[in-house]
């Protein structure tokens, strides 16, 4: 087993999955939510840091030459040092992948006013990872974005199609508008916010798009795999899944099943432990 390792600080990562499980069914994947310590959002960067190259090390553990970070966090926050630092030195032959970039190098098509609005973490948001990279592409493209801490939680705690929950998207919604009433494309820039999606569109002025990353990322990575045989060749594909948390395994399935659309029975492991599991044998 030469699974790809997907790995999200809980629950969100999964729209991430999904996506990239309906483009390329045939590979084996490992996913693995850190959700004893989500969120990561308001996280500092050098915990977000820390945690995520744990997670890194343990996914390398178990024989994964590819990891996709499925969290905007810890994409924001560790992807480039751990690429640039960590990978030469404990692993050069594997790489690690982020989900910001995918969006950015092709975001500026979905808009026809060059305004677009970026709905994610503190942590995101502070990293301006977005902005950064949207100028490369697009450098006639405004960003507009907006910090919305509650919406994590919400999800975690399975209250994501609740009554409460509408309260605090129109909050985020009406107040990204009053400072620009130009845009016209909303970026979900967190894997959980397309749990929040029908409560999302209702408070979306019409003629605005709403731009999930799933697709988006499955596409990018179907393409990294045939620009890259070596690795292409390095990934099983009997098309197993396994799923990981860092929480009890009865709370995460229950609440993953459900996210995910399909029963989920996944493992308590620990990510400071990084050795092969013969749960992956």
């Amino acid at each position: 087993m030469q699974p790809i390792g997907i790995f999200d600080s809980g629950y969100g990562g999964l729209t991430i999955m999904q996506e990239i499980v309906k483009k390329l069914p045939q590979y084996d994947y490992i996913y693995v939510g850190d959700n004893a310590r989500s969120p990561y959002g308001s996280r500092s960067f050098e915990t977000v840091y820390r945690y995520t190259l744990e997670a890194v090390k343990w996914l390398f553990a178990q024989d994964c030459h590819l990891v996709i970070l499925a969290c905007n966090t810890a994409s924001a926050k560790a992807l480039r040092t751990i690429q640039q630092n960590d990978l030469p030195k404990i692993a050069p032959n594997k790489r690690v992948l982020g989900i910001i970039r995918p969006v950015t190098e092709c975001i500026g098509n979905f808009s026809k006013t060059n305004n677009i609005a970026i709905f994610a973490t503190s942590g995101t948001v502070s990293s301006n990872s977005y902005p950064i990279e949207i100028e490369k592409f697009f450098p006639n493209v405004k960003v507009e974005q907006e910090a919305c801490p509650l919406w994590v939680p919400l999800v975690e705690n399975g209250e994501y199609d609740s009554p409460g929950a509408d309260f605090f998207i129109k909050k985020h919604i009406d107040a990204l508008m009053s400072r620009n009433n130009k845009v016209d494309t909303f970026v979900l820039g967190c894997t959980h916010y397309p749990l929040l999606f029908s409560k999302i569109s209702k408070y979306t002025p019409e003629g605005v798009k709403i731009v999930s990353q799933g697709n988006i990322v499955a596409e990018s990575l179907s393409k990294y795999l045939q620009n890259h045989p070596e690795m292409d060749e390095k990934v099983t594909k009997t098309g197993k899944r396994y799923f990981c948390t860092t929480e009890s395994a009865d709370i995460f399935n229950r609440l993953a099943s459900d996210l995910y659309g399909s029963p989920i029975e996944g493992k308590q492991i620990s990510l400071e432990k990084p050795e092969k599991l013969k749960y992956f044998i």
